[in-house]
């Protein structure tokens, strides 16, 4: 899957965890993108597997789509603590850094930060 598909995913699993539902609206806003650039994306997730969207227009993540969602956050919300907790940069550099790295991180290196989180939650 393409960086910009992990973004969408995690961006309406979020979504959801944070409003309880979801629309395309929901995620133009949230990812300043354009309605039909949603709309794109969105039947490329369908055509995937990956999303549902229901009769009332609510975006839904099938299990596949809640997997790999939750995979993404899991990688972002590690890196945004092991950044912090490393390179002490602030929240907002961290988040923005992990955004990236969070698309092209080894499973192997991941695993080492997420020990290394564990090992050394307390310098959080």
């Amino acid at each position: 899957m393409h960086e910009s598909g992990e973004d969408y995913l995690e961006t309406i699993y979020t979504l959801k965890k944070k409003n309880g539902s979801v629309r395309s609206v929901d995620v133009a806003q949230e990812l300043g993108f354009s309605r039909p650039s949603v709309s794109r994306a969105v039947g490329i997730l369908k055509e995937g597997g990956f999303l549902l969207m229901r009769e009332d227009g609510e975006l839904e993540l099938t299990d596949l789509g809640v997997k790999k969602a939750k995979a993404v956050y899991e990688r972002h919300t590690n890196l945004t603590k092991f950044l912090m907790m490393t390179a002490k940069v602030d929240a907002q550099t961290a988040e923005t850094d992990a955004c990236r790295i969070e698309h092209i991180i080894s499973p192997e290196t991941f695993k080492g930060i997420k020990k290394y989180i564990k090992e050394n939650k307390d310098k959080l």
